[in-house]
């Protein structure tokens, strides 16, 4: 395991800044209505939740929320597999990838919900 605390999304929340919080919900929501079944670690080390197969983050997981002071990136594991005909993503890591949403607005918006 990694040295990051395990919590709640609660905990999670309540770590984020208060304009972020609905934003992280409606992530949340977003990334459970994809896949009800998703195993939802969250990591409050890493201040981010992570959402998967199983409870392992770069092998289990394929997606992370991870909220910041101004914006909440939604991530992906394997995200230079992904598909991005709006060219959302953003990152230069080998494989991770991620989107900023800054409003719930944005995180509801087909391009991300796809």
């Amino acid at each position: 395991m990694t040295k990051a605390k395990l919590g709640t999304f609660e905990e999670l929340l309540q770590l984020s800044e208060e304009t972020m919080r609905p934003i992280v919900t409606a992530l949340r929501e977003t990334v459970f209505q994809v896949d009800q079944n998703a195993c939802e670690v969250v990591r409050l080390g890493d201040r981010a939740a992570t959402y998967g197969v199983g409870p392992r983050k770069m092998i289990d997981g394929y997606t992370y929320i991870l909220p910041h002071k101004k914006w909440v990136n939604l991530g992906f594991y394997q995200g230079v597999d992904l598909a991005d005909p709006e060219g959302l993503l953003e990152g230069t890591g080998a494989r991770m990838r991620h989107v900023k949403i800054r409003s719930v607005d944005d995180a509801n918006q087909p391009a991300v919900q796809a």
